[in-house]
Protein backbone atom coordinates (compact mmCIF):
# COMPACT_ATOMS: atom_id res chain seq x y z
CA UNK A 1 0.00 0.00 0.00
CA UNK A 2 3.24 2.50 0.79
CA UNK A 3 4.04 2.01 -2.39
CA UNK A 4 0.69 2.68 -3.94
CA UNK A 5 0.43 5.82 -1.80
CA UNK A 6 3.97 7.24 -3.25
CA UNK A 7 2.69 6.68 -6.66
CA UNK A 8 -0.43 8.71 -6.05
CA UNK A 9 1.05 11.34 -4.54
CA UNK A 10 3.34 11.48 -7.27
CA UNK A 11 0.45 11.35 -9.55
CA UNK A 12 -1.17 14.51 -7.59
CA UNK A 13 1.56 16.52 -7.42
CA UNK A 14 2.15 16.24 -11.60
CA UNK A 15 0.38 20.06 -12.50
CA UNK A 16 1.41 19.45 -15.75
CA UNK A 17 -0.37 15.78 -16.27
CA UNK A 18 -3.61 16.71 -17.69
CA UNK A 19 -2.31 18.75 -20.71
CA UNK A 20 -1.96 17.70 -24.00
CA UNK A 21 1.27 17.04 -24.46
CA UNK A 22 1.06 14.60 -21.45
CA UNK A 23 -0.98 12.17 -23.38
CA UNK A 24 1.54 9.25 -22.68
CA UNK A 25 1.97 9.95 -19.26
CA UNK A 26 -1.74 9.72 -18.36
CA UNK A 27 -1.47 6.36 -20.89
CA UNK A 28 0.93 5.04 -18.35
CA UNK A 29 -1.14 5.79 -15.06
CA UNK A 30 -4.31 4.97 -15.99
CA UNK A 31 -2.75 1.32 -17.26
CA UNK A 32 -1.43 1.38 -13.33
CA UNK A 33 -4.24 1.94 -11.83
CA UNK A 34 -6.13 -0.63 -13.80
CA UNK A 35 -3.17 -2.79 -12.55
CA UNK A 36 -3.36 -1.85 -8.84
CA UNK A 37 -7.10 -1.47 -8.84
CA UNK A 38 -7.78 -5.25 -7.31
CA UNK A 39 -4.95 -4.99 -4.97
CA UNK A 40 -7.59 -1.98 -3.23
CA UNK A 41 -10.12 -3.23 -0.72
CA UNK A 42 -12.72 -1.69 1.39
CA UNK A 43 -10.15 -1.65 4.33
CA UNK A 44 -8.14 1.02 2.32
CA UNK A 45 -11.27 3.16 2.45
CA UNK A 46 -9.94 4.49 5.79
CA UNK A 47 -6.66 5.96 4.85
CA UNK A 48 -8.84 7.17 1.50
CA UNK A 49 -6.52 5.33 -1.23
CA UNK A 50 -9.82 4.42 -3.25
CA UNK A 51 -10.68 7.82 -3.73
CA UNK A 52 -7.44 9.32 -4.29
CA UNK A 53 -7.83 6.29 -6.94
CA UNK A 54 -11.43 7.25 -8.07
CA UNK A 55 -10.48 11.08 -8.52
CA UNK A 56 -7.13 10.12 -10.02
CA UNK A 57 -8.58 8.20 -13.19
CA UNK A 58 -11.74 10.83 -13.67
CA UNK A 59 -8.93 14.06 -13.58
CA UNK A 60 -7.08 11.59 -16.31
CA UNK A 61 -9.89 10.84 -18.08
CA UNK A 62 -11.27 13.80 -18.27
CA UNK A 63 -8.03 15.35 -19.67
CA UNK A 64 -8.14 12.44 -22.11
CA UNK A 65 -11.55 13.51 -23.31
CA UNK A 66 -10.70 17.16 -23.99
CA UNK A 67 -7.95 16.06 -25.89
CA UNK A 68 -9.68 13.93 -28.27
CA UNK A 69 -12.24 16.58 -28.33
CA UNK A 70 -10.06 18.99 -29.67
CA UNK A 71 -8.40 16.69 -32.33
CA UNK A 72 -11.64 15.47 -33.72
CA UNK A 73 -12.80 19.36 -34.01
CA UNK A 74 -9.76 19.76 -35.48
CA UNK A 75 -9.94 16.87 -38.12
CA UNK A 76 -13.34 17.59 -39.01
CA UNK A 77 -12.20 21.47 -39.98
CA UNK A 78 -10.21 19.79 -42.44
CA UNK A 79 -6.74 20.47 -40.13
CA UNK A 80 -5.77 16.11 -39.47
CA UNK A 81 -2.87 16.09 -41.40
CA UNK A 82 -1.18 19.39 -40.10
CA UNK A 83 -2.02 18.39 -36.76
CA UNK A 84 -1.21 14.54 -37.10
CA UNK A 85 2.06 14.92 -39.14
CA UNK A 86 4.03 14.98 -35.71
CA UNK A 87 3.04 11.58 -35.36
CA UNK A 88 4.32 10.20 -38.10
CA UNK A 89 7.91 12.02 -36.75
CA UNK A 90 7.79 10.36 -33.78
CA UNK A 91 7.58 6.47 -34.96
CA UNK A 92 10.15 7.78 -37.41
CA UNK A 93 12.46 7.88 -33.99
CA UNK A 94 11.04 4.78 -31.98
CA UNK A 95 10.97 1.09 -31.65
CA UNK A 96 8.26 -0.02 -33.75
CA UNK A 97 8.74 -3.88 -33.13
CA UNK A 98 6.25 -5.88 -31.64
CA UNK A 99 3.03 -6.45 -31.74
CA UNK A 100 1.54 -5.45 -28.45
CA UNK A 101 -0.46 -2.20 -28.12
CA UNK A 102 0.25 1.18 -26.44
CA UNK A 103 -0.44 4.46 -25.51
CA UNK A 104 -0.69 5.40 -28.92
CA UNK A 105 -3.47 2.71 -29.54
CA UNK A 106 -5.69 4.62 -26.73
CA UNK A 107 -4.99 7.93 -28.28
CA UNK A 108 -5.92 6.85 -31.83
CA UNK A 109 -8.65 4.75 -30.29
CA UNK A 110 -10.05 8.31 -28.47
CA UNK A 111 -10.24 10.33 -31.34
CA UNK A 112 -11.22 7.69 -34.14
CA UNK A 113 -14.53 6.49 -31.52
CA UNK A 114 -15.07 3.75 -33.88
CA UNK A 115 -18.62 1.77 -32.50
CA UNK A 116 -18.84 -1.38 -30.99
CA UNK A 117 -20.02 -3.93 -33.73
CA UNK A 118 -21.43 -6.00 -31.47
CA UNK A 119 -22.18 -9.69 -31.60
CA UNK A 120 -23.85 -10.16 -35.14
CA UNK A 121 -20.92 -11.03 -37.03
CA UNK A 122 -21.04 -13.61 -39.98
CA UNK A 123 -19.17 -16.64 -39.73
CA UNK A 124 -15.62 -16.38 -41.40
CA UNK A 125 -14.60 -18.09 -45.09
CA UNK A 126 -12.09 -20.85 -45.26
CA UNK A 127 -8.53 -19.55 -44.80
CA UNK A 128 -10.11 -16.20 -43.47
CA UNK A 129 -8.52 -15.27 -40.17
CA UNK A 130 -9.89 -13.80 -37.12
CA UNK A 131 -9.32 -9.85 -37.08
CA UNK A 132 -7.06 -8.11 -34.85
CA UNK A 133 -6.48 -4.01 -35.17
CA UNK A 134 -2.86 -3.23 -36.09
CA UNK A 135 -0.79 -1.36 -33.57
CA UNK A 136 -0.82 2.29 -34.60
CA UNK A 137 2.62 2.68 -33.91
CA UNK A 138 3.37 0.37 -37.22
CA UNK A 139 0.58 2.21 -39.17
CA UNK A 140 2.71 5.46 -38.97
CA UNK A 141 6.21 3.81 -39.84
CA UNK A 142 4.53 2.73 -42.74
CA UNK A 143 3.72 5.61 -43.29
CA UNK A 144 6.25 7.13 -43.27
CA UNK A 145 8.59 4.46 -44.41
CA UNK A 146 5.86 4.09 -47.59
CA UNK A 147 5.72 8.12 -48.51
CA UNK A 148 2.04 7.77 -48.76
CA UNK A 149 0.65 11.04 -50.37
CA UNK A 150 -2.17 12.86 -51.58
CA UNK A 151 -2.01 11.16 -54.60
CA UNK A 152 -1.43 7.75 -53.40
CA UNK A 153 -4.12 5.55 -52.83
CA UNK A 154 -4.10 3.04 -50.05
CA UNK A 155 -6.00 -0.50 -50.13
CA UNK A 156 -6.53 -1.91 -46.98
CA UNK A 157 -7.60 -5.93 -47.71
CA UNK A 158 -8.89 -7.14 -44.35
CA UNK A 159 -9.78 -3.78 -42.87
CA UNK A 160 -11.55 -4.66 -39.89
CA UNK A 161 -12.59 -1.72 -38.04
CA UNK A 162 -11.29 0.87 -40.34
CA UNK A 163 -8.37 2.12 -38.17
CA UNK A 164 -5.48 1.73 -40.96
CA UNK A 165 -7.40 3.41 -43.87
CA UNK A 166 -8.58 6.53 -41.78
CA UNK A 167 -5.25 7.08 -40.35
CA UNK A 168 -4.06 6.67 -43.78
CA UNK A 169 -6.19 9.64 -44.63
CA UNK A 170 -5.77 11.68 -42.21
CA UNK A 171 -2.06 11.77 -41.53
CA UNK A 172 -0.99 11.81 -45.19
CA UNK A 173 -4.11 13.05 -47.50
CA UNK A 174 -4.54 10.10 -49.36
CA UNK A 175 -7.49 8.67 -50.35
CA UNK A 176 -7.84 5.14 -48.72
CA UNK A 177 -10.20 2.09 -49.60
CA UNK A 178 -10.87 -0.31 -46.65
CA UNK A 179 -11.96 -3.90 -48.05
CA UNK A 180 -13.67 -6.06 -45.08
CA UNK A 181 -15.51 -9.87 -44.98
CA UNK A 182 -18.03 -8.38 -41.91
CA UNK A 183 -20.44 -5.98 -42.84
CA UNK A 184 -21.06 -5.02 -39.46
CA UNK A 185 -17.29 -3.68 -39.37
CA UNK A 186 -17.75 -1.84 -42.30
CA UNK A 187 -20.88 -0.33 -40.96
CA UNK A 188 -19.01 0.43 -37.65
CA UNK A 189 -15.59 2.04 -39.91
CA UNK A 190 -18.52 4.15 -41.91
CA UNK A 191 -19.84 5.79 -39.47
CA UNK A 192 -16.63 7.16 -37.68
CA UNK A 193 -15.10 8.32 -40.67
CA UNK A 194 -18.36 9.85 -41.73
CA UNK A 195 -18.43 11.72 -38.16
CA UNK A 196 -15.13 12.44 -38.50
CA UNK A 197 -15.88 13.86 -42.16
CA UNK A 198 -12.99 11.63 -44.05
CA UNK A 199 -14.25 12.07 -47.46
CA UNK A 200 -11.28 10.60 -48.90
CA UNK A 201 -11.78 7.02 -46.99
CA UNK A 202 -14.21 4.00 -48.25
CA UNK A 203 -14.82 1.23 -46.55
CA UNK A 204 -16.51 -1.81 -49.00
CA UNK A 205 -18.33 -5.30 -47.79
CA UNK A 206 -16.39 -7.64 -49.71
CA UNK A 207 -14.36 -10.31 -50.00
CA UNK A 208 -11.24 -9.16 -51.18
CA UNK A 209 -10.55 -11.83 -53.45
CA UNK A 210 -13.62 -9.93 -55.39
CA UNK A 211 -12.60 -6.59 -54.85
CA UNK A 212 -11.77 -3.69 -57.20
CA UNK A 213 -7.98 -3.30 -56.98
CA UNK A 214 -7.45 -0.61 -60.10
CA UNK A 215 -6.86 2.38 -57.94
CA UNK A 216 -4.31 1.39 -55.51
CA UNK A 217 -1.04 2.44 -55.08
CA UNK A 218 -0.15 0.93 -52.30
CA UNK A 219 -1.86 -2.28 -50.39
CA UNK A 220 -1.94 -3.29 -46.86
CA UNK A 221 -2.27 -6.65 -45.06
CA UNK A 222 -2.56 -7.66 -41.73
CA UNK A 223 -2.73 -11.46 -42.29
CA UNK A 224 -6.63 -11.27 -42.81
CA UNK A 225 -6.25 -14.90 -44.57
CA UNK A 226 -3.51 -17.20 -45.72
CA UNK A 227 -3.86 -20.64 -47.87
CA UNK A 228 -6.13 -20.03 -51.33
CA UNK A 229 -7.24 -17.20 -50.15
CA UNK A 230 -4.27 -15.46 -49.97
CA UNK A 231 -3.15 -17.01 -53.13
CA UNK A 232 -5.91 -15.41 -55.02
CA UNK A 233 -5.07 -12.47 -53.71
CA UNK A 234 -1.66 -12.56 -54.37
CA UNK A 235 -2.61 -13.29 -58.04
CA UNK A 236 -5.06 -10.37 -58.52
CA UNK A 237 -2.22 -8.09 -57.33
CA UNK A 238 0.44 -9.49 -59.42
CA UNK A 239 -2.24 -8.69 -62.66
CA UNK A 240 -2.12 -4.99 -61.37
CA UNK A 241 1.30 -4.98 -60.87
CA UNK A 242 1.96 -6.07 -64.27
CA UNK A 243 0.07 -3.29 -65.46
CA UNK A 244 1.60 -0.32 -63.21
CA UNK A 245 3.70 0.32 -60.28
CA UNK A 246 2.52 -0.90 -57.41
CA UNK A 247 3.67 -1.73 -53.56
CA UNK A 248 2.60 -3.92 -50.45
CA UNK A 249 2.92 -4.13 -47.19
CA UNK A 250 2.78 -6.45 -45.06
CA UNK A 251 2.74 -7.59 -41.62
CA UNK A 252 2.37 -10.34 -39.56
CA UNK A 253 2.77 -14.25 -40.85
CA UNK A 254 1.45 -13.31 -44.38
CA UNK A 255 5.09 -11.83 -44.57
CA UNK A 256 6.69 -14.85 -45.24
CA UNK A 257 4.59 -15.73 -48.11
CA UNK A 258 4.50 -12.42 -49.68
CA UNK A 259 8.55 -12.82 -49.54
CA UNK A 260 8.50 -15.89 -51.41
CA UNK A 261 6.73 -14.39 -54.29
CA UNK A 262 9.07 -14.23 -57.54
CA UNK A 263 7.67 -11.05 -59.02
CA UNK A 264 8.33 -9.13 -55.96
CA UNK A 265 10.99 -7.65 -54.10
CA UNK A 266 11.90 -6.45 -50.55
CA UNK A 267 12.78 -2.89 -49.56
CA UNK A 268 15.01 -4.37 -47.34
CA UNK A 269 15.37 -6.49 -44.01
CA UNK A 270 11.73 -7.56 -43.42
CA UNK A 271 12.00 -8.29 -39.57
CA UNK A 272 9.08 -10.47 -38.51
CA UNK A 273 8.05 -7.78 -35.89
CA UNK A 274 7.85 -4.77 -38.35
CA UNK A 275 5.94 -4.03 -41.43
CA UNK A 276 7.25 -5.26 -44.65
CA UNK A 277 7.59 -3.34 -47.86
CA UNK A 278 7.71 -5.11 -51.44
CA UNK A 279 7.40 -3.80 -54.73
CA UNK A 280 6.87 -5.83 -58.40
CA UNK A 281 9.54 -6.77 -60.15
CA UNK A 282 10.41 -3.81 -62.79
CA UNK A 283 8.99 -1.31 -60.71
CA UNK A 284 10.03 0.39 -57.61
CA UNK A 285 13.28 0.84 -56.46
CA UNK A 286 16.07 -1.07 -57.52
CA UNK A 287 18.61 -3.10 -55.60
CA UNK A 288 16.49 -3.80 -53.05
CA UNK A 289 17.42 -7.70 -51.31
CA UNK A 290 15.21 -9.93 -49.30
CA UNK A 291 17.32 -10.24 -46.19
CA UNK A 292 15.48 -11.06 -43.60
CA UNK A 293 16.70 -10.54 -39.69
Amino acid sequence: MDKIRQRLDRLESHAALGSPMHWRARAEALEWLEGVWPMLTDDDLAGGLIARAHAMRARLERADAALHRRLRAAIRAGRGPELLQRWLVEASSQAVDGEGYDALDALVAGVLQVPDPGDALVPLAPDMLFYQPTPARHVLDMLGRTALGPDGVLVDLGAGLGHVPMLAALCTGARAVGVEWQPAYVACARRAARTLGLHPVRFVAQDARHADLSAGTVFFLYTPFGGAVLREVLDALRAEAARRPIRLCTFGPCTAAVAGEPWLRAEGPWPADRVALFHAVGHGRTGAGTERV
